[in-house]
């Protein structure tokens, strides 16, 4: 069953669509695991990008998605007031620090919800100008994609006005000296050579960066970066599309270091799988102009009853604190590995949003990229799913249900440990891997 699904899926899904590890062809799952065609069970530190935040069919999702479909009221906020959407705006609100008038914005994916910020925020100052970083990923739409910095978008259409700067890396440090105060500077320089603040409409920033490597910004630089936006009037939009929601050890990552955030940008695990993105701002730029983002399925019953399914259970089973518990367990793991594997270079993160850099010398930190990928699939032999990003394809990325057990963990780094030892081996080819680029 497992082959003929593949040959099907190469027979009529279209490869812009497609980002491959492995031959999986999955079929169903329950908690942490994801069942493949033909049965077998795999343990899944992926969670599907982090969308599956509460793991597969968890009882809360599926008896609010079953009621929401069994009742089905219309399904926009386009044209009629809805319950569940009209709830979830107003509980989302209730988890947010600051004060001030606000509204919410409901779409489908990150990328729709970027996309739409990155055009409000240029409407509403009049101001061109954007910052964001080299390495991050916003979204796979024209106006998301413009702001992003990923390797992987180079096919993407040029904004003019864009500023990318590099975002801070403790493992790859690009100056001498204190990290935060090195990266700053290099605003301050382009302040004051390259582009006037003033032109600048907002600055998009991930506060842990994911698909650029799962970088973790030193302590400093996310306020350093406030201070300066306030300074110049510039609006601060936090992207929690992956590492927000209770991954980070607390319900959302921009409160780890205080950052106070005009704009938030939601998707992903809100969603709990199910397609839902969020933007929550302040009145005065949420209500612009009327349809200035309408989308036909925005705030739709059946996405909104999970969403306040995946908000209700983060609570009340206090669930960014297991994703902290379960998270340094994981990382205490992994660095215990590190001593029996030179493959791996650092092991980083916050909560259960976790990377590990593969380099094939430790002193010149050279990536191991054909490594990784080879690590990713022979990992999936061994039964445990998990990605792989980063700027040179080389950080396998953790990012696992936040129900997230210990007797899992254990199973996982059990898994990896043998898949190490079998890559350095020399067990896993050139040639079993090679239809799996990854990125």
């Amino acid at each position: 069953m497992s082959a003929d699904l593949q040959a099907r899926d190469a027979a009529v899904i279209a490869g812009i669509e497609k980002l491959r590890f492995f031959p999986a062809s999955v079929v169903g799952g329950a908690g942490s695991y994801a069942y493949e065609a033909g049965g077998r069970r795999l343990l899944d530190l992926s969670a599907s990008w982090g969308a599956a935040s509460l793991g597969y069919a968890h009882p809360a999702i599926v008896a609010a998605v079953g009621e929401a479909v069994r009742t089905m009221p219309p399904v926009s906020l386009l044209s009629y007031a809805v319950e569940p959407a009209i709830a979830l705006a107003e509980e989302l609100l209730d988890t947010l620090p600051g004060e001030g008038e606000r509204r919410v914005w409901f779409g489908h994916s990150g990328s729709d919800a970027n996309d739409t910020v990155v055009r409000l925020v240029e409407a509403v100052t009049g101001r061109p100008g954007m910052i964001s970083f080299i390495g991050a990923y916003h979204g796979g739409l024209s106006g998301s994609m413009s702001v992003s910095g990923h390797v992987s978008q180079t096919h993407a259409p040029a904004r003019a006005g864009v500023i990318r700067l590099p975002y801070p890396d403790p493992y790859r440090p690009r100056h001498d000296g204190e990290l935060a105060a090195a990266a700053l500077e290099e605003l301050d320089r382009i302040f004051a050579t390259e582009c006037e603040p003033e032109k600048i409409a907002a600055v998009f920033i991930e506060p842990i960066q994911s698909d650029g490597g799962v970088l973790v910004p030193p302590p400093g630089f996310l306020k350093g970066l406030e201070e300066r936006c306030r300074k110049h009037g510039i609006l601060i939009v936090v992207d929690e599309v992956k590492v927000g929601l209770g991954r980070s050890g607390a319900l959302h990552a921009f409160a780890l270091e205080g950052l106070a955030p005009d704009i938030i940008v939601f998707g992903k695990g809100l969603g709990g799988g199910l397609p839902l993105s969020a933007v929550v701002g302040p009145a005065e730029i949420m209500d612009f102009e009327t349809a200035f983002s309408i989308l036909t399925t925005s705030g739709n019953p059946v996405s909104a009853a999970a969403g306040r399914a995946v908000l209700k259970t983060l609570q009340e089973e206090d669930l960014p604190a297991n994703a902290g518990k379960m998270g340094a367990r994981l990382m205490t793991g992994l660095r215990e590995l590190s001593n029996k594997h030179p493959l791996i270079g650092d092991v980083r993160g916050k909560g259960l949003a976790i990377g590990v850099e593969l380099v094939r010398d430790r002193e010149t930190k050279e990536a191991a990229s054909s490594e990784t990928a080879k690590l990713v699939y022979r990992a999936y032999e061994l039964g445990l799913i998990l990605f792989y990003v980063g700027t040179e394809s080389n950080v396998l990325e953790l990012t696992p249900p936040l129900n997230l057990s210990a007797g899992e963990v254990d199973e996982a780094l059990d898994i990896l440990d043998r898949a190490f030892a079998d890559v350095e081996a020399g067990k896993v080819t050139d040639d079993q891997v090679a239809a799996y680029a990854g990125w």
